[in-house]
């Protein structure tokens, strides 16, 4: 009984050592926090577990980029939005999966992407290539170094996000076209000469608002057509009275994890 005992004690060590978020995870059903430290650059994150976690099993991870608003080091900031449905007990029953929110330093962007403000009027210009930004490199990083982990499901992973963190996601979708199941992007855009690098690859979902006052509705009009123009059919919800906070209604979308925990690589 004496061995037994110290065998057990040994194991759920082993366990610990593994699986560091493990023990706290399954008791808090909050977001713990992390960082993601490569050379000079660090990459602060919250995750989220699922509920009654099993180390013999694989799960779904999903990686939320937040906007420009929510930039900082505070690993706070980024949880304001879409963490409610993170937290929804029904979600978290049914698609029991690992959320992840990096969240971008204040003096840098998910996305290549140009902002032109003269005269008062935003406007951006997305690129075709380039090195990525200091804030995608650590995310590359990041997203790498989950999917070594033995507790991810590498045939579900998936990214979204939200204005910026949209944007942030068609470019990841580029420069890692093989490895997310889906994605979706609210409010977002990128460059149409992109489009036909993850338009096989990854199946989209776009939302934005009409009214959008911010990131002009057209950008996810002209990518959904460069896509279907280069053979996929990505989904796109247009919300005719929204202005730029057209993540609350797509966060309240009955189908949006339905649709998103459907597909596999």
């Amino acid at each position: 009984m004496k061995l037994k005992k110290i065998l057990i004690i040994g194991m759920l060590g082993i366990i610990c050592l593994a699986f560091p978020f493990f023990t706290q995870a399954q008791t808090s059903g909050t977001f713990d926090k992390g960082s993601f430290i490569s050379k000079k650059d660090t990459l602060p994150y919250r995750i989220l577990f699922p509920k009654h976690l099993d180390p013999k099993k694989k799960y779904p991870i999903l990686f939320v980029l937040h906007g420009a608003g929510e930039r900082g080091n505070d690993n706070e900031a980024q949880l304001k939005y879409g963490t409610k449905l993170f937290l929804n007990d029904t979600i978290r029953q049914n698609y029991p999966a690992i959320i992840i929110l990096p969240q971008c330093p204040k003096d840098s962007y998910w996305s290549n992407v140009k902002i032109d403000t003269a005269g008062g009027k935003r406007r951006f210009n997305f690129l075709e290539g380039g090195e990525p930004t200091r804030a995608m490199s650590a995310l590359m990083g990041l997203v790498n170094q989950f999917l070594d982990k033995p507790y991810v499901d590498r045939k579900q992973v998936y990214i979204g996000g939200l204005s910026m963190g949209g944007m942030g996601t068609l470019e990841m979708l580029r420069r890692k076209p093989n490895t997310f199941a889906a994605a979706f992007s609210i409010c977002g855009g990128d460059n149409t000469n992109n489009a036909h690098i993850y338009a096989k690859k990854t199946p989209l979902w776009f939302f934005h608002g009409a009214k959008d006052s911010v990131v002009p509705f057209t950008h996810s009009e002209v990518m959904v057509a460069a896509l279907k123009a280069a053979g996929a059919d990505p989904k796109f919800t247009v919300y005719p009275n929204d202005d730029h906070n057209s993540w609350d209604d797509a966060f309240a979308e009955p189908q949006l994890f339905p649709w998103l925990f459907a597909h596999k690589k």
